[in-house]
């Protein structure tokens, strides 16, 4: 899991290629189960979609340019 802060510090391109990486990291833990296997780490979807959440929920206040707690004038 990235801490909130480590995800700000992030430029925006960067945070749009860690979001395209744990989109087709997630995508084969789904095939994984779609297979009908047992995953290694049940909680780890369930942790990549919070993830990938919360890097859109920061890339969002970046692109409106708002961050939680201040607000920047325009």
């Amino acid at each position: 899991m990235k801490k909130i802060a480590e995800i700000r510090e992030m430029t925006e391109t960067e945070i749009r290629e860690k979001i395209a990486a744990q989109r087709k990291e997630l995508a084969k833990e789904k095939a994984v189960i779609a297979s009908g296997t047992r995953p290694e780490n049940p909680g780890k979807i369930r942790s990549m979609r919070r993830d990938v959440a919360r890097m859109l929920t920061i890339l969002k206040e970046k692109e409106t340019g708002k961050e939680k707690g201040k607000e920047v004038e325009k």
